[in-house]
This record gives C-alpha cells, sequence and structure tokens, in this order.
C-alpha cells in the first residue's frame, strides 16, 4: 500500500486547488447567474452563488494529475481504464448537476445522467463484484447484477448527498467525516492484507476529503458560494467510488470483532447514517402525502433542528457530530479488536440526542426558528421576484 505520506500530499493537493479555485469559480457563478435567490424554500437569506461543484471537480483533477505523478500510486495507475473511468463518470455527473444548477432540468433528465454516469464506471472496471451480507454466505454477482447494482449504488450514493445539501457546510462536512474514516478503514484492512495494494478505495477516499476540506472555508455559515447539485452530486459519486473500490471487490472475510466488520459495503451505509436516514425518510414522507420524489419541502433533519430552536451553525454542528459517533462505532473496533467502544458511544449519543431534542428549550428558545429568520424566509417569497423561484438546495 502507498504510504499515508503519499496519501496526504494528494489530499493537500485536492484541498489547496478547490480552496484557491472556489473565489474564481464564484465569480463565474455569478456571471452566468448561477445563483440561488432566497425564497421559501430556502433558508439562506442574500442570494447566493451556487456553482461551487466547479471548483470541486477541479481539485479532483488537480490531485488525481499529482497521484499519476507519485511513484508511490504507481500499482494503483496501473488499472488506468478504471481511473480515467472514475475522474470521467465524475466529469458527466459534475455536468448534469451544473446545468441543472444554471438552468433547472427535469428529475428524470437528472437520474438519466446519474444512470450514464454510473454506467461509465461499470464499463470501465469499477463496479461491485461480490456482495457480502453480514453473518450469512457471500454472493458473487453475474455481470448483468453486477451492472444494475453499480448503476443503484452510484445513484444512491449521490441522492443521499444531494438531499441532505440543505444548510451551509452541513453536506461538505458530513462527507468530509465519511470519506476520513472511509479512508482510515481503507488503510486498515490493507495492513491486514485484505485489500490489494492496487486498490482505488483509499485514494478517492482521500481526494474526496480534500476536495470538501478546501471547499468549506467559503461554504460555513453565512456561506460565500454554495455547491450546488453539481457539486452535492460529485461528492456522492467520489463516495461511491471508494466504497465500491474497498467492500464490493473483495471476498476476504475481516473483523476487529465478530459483528458485521465481515461486510465491508456495509460500513458506508453505518457512517453516512444521517443522511440515508434523512433519505429514506424524505421517499417515506412524500409517499404518503403522494408528491414526487423529487419535491422538494421543509422536514428534513436539519430543518426539524431549526424548528427545535437550535441556530444555523449549531444545526450543522449537530449533524457533524452524529456522523462522528458513527464513524467511530466502525472504527474503534476495527483498529482494536475490541468491542467495548460500544457503551461510551452509546453514552455519546444518549447525551447528544438529549442535548439536541432539550437545549433549546432549557435556555427558553421557541420552538420555531429565530423570530428574524423565520420572518425573514417568510417575507422573502414575497419580496424576490426570481425565474428560478421554487427551487431547492439539496431538498
Amino acid at each position: 500500500m502507498p504510504a499515508l505520506s503519499a496519501y496526504l500530499i494528494v489530499g493537500i493537493a485536492a484541498a489547496v486547488v478547490t480552496f484557491l479555485t472556489v473565489p474564481l469559480v464564484r465569480r463565474l457563478s455569478i456571471r452566468i447567474g448561477a445563483v440561488a435567490a432566497p425564497d421559501e424554500r430556502h433558508v439562506h437569506l442574500e442570494p447566493t452563488p451556487r456553482g461551487g461543484g466547479l471548483a470541486m471537480m477541479i481539485g479532483l483533477i488537480g490531485a488525481f494529475l499529482v497521484a499519476a505523478s507519485l511513484d508511490e500510486f504507481s500499482g494503483v495507475m496501473a488499472a488506468r481504464t478504471e481511473m480515467v473511468g472514475v475522474v470521467v463518470a465524475a466529469g458527466v455527473i459534475w455536468s448534469v448537476g451544473f446545468i441543472d444548477d444554471v438552468r433547472e432540468i427535469s428529475a428524470p433528465a437528472k437520474i438519466a445522467g446519474m444512470v450514464l454516469a454510473g454506467s461509465v464506471m461499470s464499463l470501465t472496471g469499477v463496479s461491485i463484484l461480490f456482495f457480502r451480507v453480514p453473518f450469512f454466505d457471500l454472493l458473487f454477482l453475474s455481470a448483468d447484477w453486477s451492472a444494475l447494482v453499480t448503476v443503484v449504488w452510484v445513484v444512491g450514493m449521490a441522492n443521499v448527498v444531494n438531499l441532505i445539501d440543505g444548510l451551509d457546510g452541513l453536506a461538505g462536512g458530513i462527507v468530509a467525516i465519511a470519506s476520513a474514516t472511509f479512508l482510515l478503514y481503507a488503510l486498515r484492512l490493507g495492513d491486514e492484507g485484505v485489500l490489494d495494494p492496487g486498490n482505488p478505495g483509499a485514494l478517492w477516499a482521500v481526494i474526496t476529503l480534500g476536495v470538501c476540506l478546501g471547499f468549506l472555508p467559503h461554504n460555513v455559515h453565512p456561506a460565500r458560494i454554495f455547491m450546488g447539485d453539481g457539486g452535492a452530486l460529485l461528492l456522492g459519486l467520489l463516495m461511491a467510488a471508494s466504497t465500491m473500490s474497498v467492500g464490493g471487490r473483495t471476498t476476504e472475510e475481516f473483523s476487529g470483532q465478530a459483528f458485521f466488520f465481515f461486510a465491508p459495503i456495509f460500513i458506508p451505509l453505518v457512517i453516512l447514517g444521517v443522511p440515508i436516514l434523512d433519505t429514506l425518510f424524505a421517499i417515506a414522507r412524500r409517499a404518503v402525502k403522494r408528491t414526487a420524489v423529487a419535491e422538494a419541502d421543509k422536514e428534513h433533519l436539519h430543518h426539524r433542528l431549526m424548528r427545535l430552536g437550535h441556530g444555523h451553525r449549531r444545526s450543522v454542528l449537530i449533524l457533524w457530530l452524529w456522523t462522528a459517533l458513527l464513524s467511530a462505532f466502525v472504527l474503534y473496533p476495527t483498529y482494536t479488536g475490541e468491542g467495548d467502544a460500544i457503551v461510551p458511544i452509546g453514552v455519546a449519543a444518549l447525551a447528544l440526542g438529549l442535548f439536541s431534542v432539550f437545549h433549546p428549550r432549557l435556555r427558553g428558545a421557541v420552538v420555531e426558528v429565530e423570530e428574524s429568520e423565520l420572518d425573514a424566509l417568510e417575507g422573502a417569497g414575497d419580496r424576490l421576484r426570481s425565474p428560478r423561484r421554487g427551487r431547492r438546495r439539496g431538498a
């Protein structure tokens, strides 16, 4: 496996390129009209550029070129078709999202773009070949089933990230924590000899982490730019590439403790538990209301936290902490071989849950969002007349 220092170089390159590119992309977004105006479906109060995904895409390409130039990644880059396939698929899915950020396209058209990106990955060899159900047998997927599961995995990951992108810094922070966790998990599997030294899973994870860290300084509340659908879909695809490379291509059993770690493909489902749970709730909620799955609403987890009385930044921090707790639940037994972290992690989860529910009320906060923010939100739709009124950001 490449040395940790090599991964750090690539991650830093992704962060620096993304960070330096964002101001240029921000000006471009304003020029071409890729701007999210405040309305009844947004929580921001000022028109904000939404083309940040372009900076992420440039950061991805820059980090990829740096990795290709390092001798430590010669084994990873040997599978050139697979590596280039991920970059091409990333360009496809980012393009679909960016077009939607500039000029709204239909939900079926967006799904078609995601399916195309997933198909590119499958055709170039980035796919789920093995599927182990915890405590049961290993399933070897046929070519047809492998292609189908791969596309579904890509579409699912992309939508999970896109749906959670509703507050400044929320999606970027959650994906940063998740990718850092999966990087450490992949390195651990490599150290144990479970993964082939040429496996690219850890490389895609560190690039995803670097891209998020480079973008977040511009995106924390109050955000100067949004990643838009282009950035959210791109991050989802990169997480899909990393998780498929690690979890869907090994037949070896690995367990830090004898429970569900026999199935690496299920690990991202735990790490990304917060956005996945939010996505499932959104699907169920819209099914009950008989509305389209793509129909935006303000019933996501972050909206509910704000209605409890948490401010914008605290709501984001709470969901970051939930992701960190789930990540600790995965990493601790993986690295120590012991399962005794369940108790302290459970206590921390209980404390965080109690804080989320009772903290605003103990301070005498109102059940709704702070009155100043709520008044501004209610008046936004009346004050502004925008051709993009009703557009959502990750809703």
